[in-house]
């Protein structure tokens, strides 16, 4: 297998910097500032009109964890019927329950219906928040997951590169990993060369002014110094990452 270089997109103008650094694959989402959440509509489809590369779309209805009620959990089902309307390599997901354990009902309904379109299902960092990684990662395979992203429980996958290692040598052959947390083009060779795994994801995140955010209010959201800002990705921090994916 290749390796693949994954960079995670919050606009068109995002994923068209991704695609132009060289980037294998887009992880489309909104509100990166809150981690990610459901990108609209709109954004989607400039996003497959624009880009060529193979386009993962996050659903993920809220911000904070993964234990979704009812209500939450029909707008994500639904999400994903919209999403297969358009040109998508897949769907970017994660339920547990309110133990910290994969909520296996949930997920597989949001499985048979992301394969009732014949696209890819994967397990995002909700992973990150369960007690038992091996037992996770087994109840992932055997509902049909095919890539699971992951900082290997910690909050960057440098912190979390033992247990990555770990879940790569036991999983890999059963799974795709997908390494994500803080990774960047300075430490992936760190990473591949310790864990063996292959595939990559980062934000490549940078900042850009708007001199509207505070006025007579503030509509700040980001700490200091970037009050003033929002977060976009850089196409130089792309260039670098996928290089150094590509060129280990």
């Amino acid at each position: 297998m290749t390796r693949i270089a994954e960079i995670c997109c919050g606009s068109l103008e995002d994923a068209i910097h991704a695609q132009n650094a060289g980037a294998d694959r887009i992880e489309l989402n909104n509100a990166m500032y809150l981690l990610g959440l459901t990108p609209s509509i709109g954004t989607i489809k400039q996003v497959v009109n624009n880009c060529t590369v193979p386009i993962v779309v996050m659903v993920r209805p809220r911000p904070g964890g993964f234990f979704y009620n009812e209500y939450e959990f029909r707008t994500m089902l639904t999400d994903i019927e919209a999403i297969m309307n358009f040109d998508v390599e897949g769907i970017a997901f994660g339920c547990l329950d309110d133990n910290c354990h994969i909520d296996i009902e949930k997920n597989k309904k949001i499985i048979d219906k992301i394969h009732q379109y014949n696209r890819d299902a994967i397990f995002h960092r909700a992973f990150d928040c369960v007690k038992d990684p091996y037992q996770s990662m087994e109840v992932l395979i055997d509902l049909g997951v095919k890539r699971v992203l992951t900082s290997g429980l910690k909050n960057t996958a440098m912190e979390g590169i033992d247990l990555l290692k770990k879940l790569q040598d036991q999983y890999g052959d059963k799974i795709e990993i997908l390494a994500g947390g803080g990774v960047s083009a300075t430490n992936s060779s760190i990473l591949m060369n310790k864990t063996g795994i292959m595939q990559y994801h980062s934000s490549c995140k940078s900042w850009r002014k708007d001199a509207t955010t505070i006025s007579n209010v503030s509509f700040a959201f980001a700490d200091p110094p970037h009050e003033e800002e929002y977060n976009i990705v850089d196409f130089d921090l792309a260039t670098r990452f996928v290089k150094a994916i590509k060129e280990y």
